[in-house]
């Protein structure tokens, strides 16, 4: 009988060492052009986010190319493999919008399976959509090898009678056009022209939200978040995070070493700084949990607190994120946030230094006060993103409150059960000012996949009803929202929350200065409402969405499918 020896792989360096039956493993490696000497180099995984789905992902291959060469220029193996993307601007308002949040989930196990399957010594993940920044950390996260996030890059604006355009433009331009504000040849011309080409929707919505929080928690390089897609620098930032990620595998830096909860105190100060998205609140539940880092919706508040808004950009202020590059990009917003007290200098970041000694030499003035203010002369004096509590949502909700005259509204609601008939309302001018729209059985477990509202608030804009209709949901926000809205209200409604026990034309506060959400109805009444109840049955029985829905936890933990 001939001799078998068990092959050892070195979980670090992933080399295959002495063993006579190595060669079955050797010879699949060999099969790609592998040499000898590569056997010794460590192998490190491109989790790339090409597609032509979606403009925010079809400028991707370039950066993932240049990520190998410079992987192999720095003595590392390169090995590519695919991540998902939904496009969210695509599926908004349509019943593919409930895979968004779905695919964060496949996302991170695509990263994960991959690293750990293959044994990758570090993984760089290179990502353009909403769903690919914190799917692509968390699964960073799971598999803890030195890692690297490449953000894909924002898009540049587009132009149309002398104004400026990205994605959000359309869904407001619908609403004015519905509201006899906007002719229909308008409306079409801003749709043909709002995405000039590649890159992630411009404002600090989602994605842009996202990357800038993975530079400010140390997960990305310097600048690398503001970046366009279609500008060299993004080919250029992209290699040099190769031979960063490189660097840390040689120096065992991993994810869990980064992702603290100081640094991600940092990333949330950063969003608030910048006006970010509400969805931040939820992937950075996820992202902690993945990190097993102490964090709760009311860490959100804690920040929110003591930080100001300095940044003017859309959806409720004026600028793009290519102006904030241009502006010094998130190392000048960190930088002011630093010398104010407001960040942990001494966090460590994936390219071996720290905070401080990254920020050292920017500039502790803004060039631009137009883009990023002062702490002095902040547009405001504490964050945007409020968690209100209340009997509608006694684990919390988040408001988005920038932009706002009067950030209290109390109204009769007006109860829909899905998106479509919520909007179809709004364009048929059935909703008046005053009203508080309360639309549910839309959060993780009932939507389920907890999709975007962005076409009943965008139409809500262009009716001009922003700020004197609320809106309330148990599902999410686009980054692109701003107005009168409160999402990710918990308990959702399919879980029994009461929300699912509100009826036509009771009254309902949102108080963002009380931090409140009240429904005005005695604590008796909801409780005969709540013995009439019955739990609506499942929208899939089969496929992803089914167990999306059967393993999701509330929104108040990130939704994330492992909360055991």
């Amino acid at each position: 009988m001939s001799e078998t020896k068990v092959i050892k792989i070195n979980r670090r360096s992933a080399t295959i060492t002495e063993g006579k039956s190595r060669a079955p493993n050797r010879s699949m490696y060999y099969a790609m052009g592998y040499e000898a000497a590569d056997f010794k180099k460590p192998m490190i995984g491109v989790a790339n986010g090409h597609s032509t789905i979606t403009p925010c992902n079809s400028g991707l291959q370039q950066l993932s190319d240049a990520a190998v060469e410079g992987i192999e220029e720095s003595g590392g193996n390169a090995q590519m493999f695919g991540t998902p993307t939904i496009s969210d601007g695509m599926a908004m308002g349509t019943e593919g919008m409930k895979y968004s949040l779905v695919s964060r989930e496949v996302i991170a196990d695509c990263v994960e399976t991959c690293v750990q399957g293959q044994w990758m010594d570090g993984v760089l993940v290179v990502g353009g959509c909403d769903k690919n920044m914190p799917g692509g950390l968390m699964g960073m996260l799971r598999a803890n090898v030195p890692a690297i996030y490449v953000y894909g890059g924002t898009i540049l604006p587009g132009r149309y009678k002398g104004q400026d355009l990205n994605i959000v433009s359309v869904f407001e331009a619908v609403g004015e056009n519905a509201a006899g504000k906007l002719s229909d040849e308008d409306l079409l011309e801003i749709e043909k022209r709002a995405i000039p080409g590649t890159g992630s929707c411009g404002g600090m919505y989602t994605a842009n939200t996202m990357s800038s929080a993975f530079e400010a928690l140390g997960m990305s390089l310097p600048y690398s978040s503001t970046m366009a897609n279609v500008h060299d620098e993004k080919v250029q930032s992209a290699k040099e995070s190769a031979r960063v990620l490189v660097e840390a595998v040689r120096k065992d830096l991993k994810p869990r070493d980064i992702v603290t909860r100081k640094s991600i105190e940092n990333a949330v100060a950063v969003i608030m700084a910048i006006g970010g998205s509400t969805n931040a609140v939820l992937h950075f539940l996820a992202i902690a949990h993945c990190a097993e880092v102490e964090w709760t919706i009311d860490d959100f508040e804690r920040i929110r607190q003591r930080t100001p808004v300095l940044c003017d950009l859309k959806p409720s202020g004026k600028a793009l994120a290519v102006d904030l590059h241009v502006a010094g990009g998130i190392p000048q917003v960190m930088k002011l946030l630093l010398n104010a007290g407001l960040l942990h200098g001494d966090c460590i970041t994936i390219t071996g230094q720290t905070i401080a000694e990254i920020l050292h030499d920017v500039p502790d003035a803004p060039s631009d006060e137009g883009v990023i203010h002062s702490i002095e002369n902040a547009m405001y004096k504490k964050g945007h993103l409020a968690i209100l509590k209340g009997n509608l949502s006694p684990e919390g909700a988040v408001a988005k409150i920038t932009g706002l005259k009067n950030p209290v509204i109390t109204g009769p609601a007006r109860v829909f059960d899905d998106e479509q008939s919520a909007l179809e309302a709004i364009l048929a001018g059935k909703i008046v000012a005053g009203d508080v729209m309360v639309l549910r059985y839309l959060g993780p477990k009932g939507g389920p996949g907890m999709p975007e509202m962005l076409a009943p608030t965008g139409a809500l804009i262009g009716a001009g009803l922003g700020e004197s209709v609320g809106l309330v949901t148990d599902g999410r926000f686009s980054g692109g929202t701003w107005g009168m809205v409160v999402g990710h209200v918990a308990p959702e409604a399919a879980a029994g929350g009461n929300i699912a026990l509100v009826q036509e034309g009771d009254s309902i506060t949102i108080d963002a200065i009380a931090l409140k959400l009240e429904v005005h109805v005695s604590d008796d009444e909801l409780a005969t409402r709540r013995a009439k109840w019955t739990a609506p049955a499942p929208r899939y029985t089969r496929g992803v969405q089914a167990k999306f829905a059967f393993n999701a936890s509330s929104a108040s933990k990130g939704a994330v499918l492992d909360n055991y």
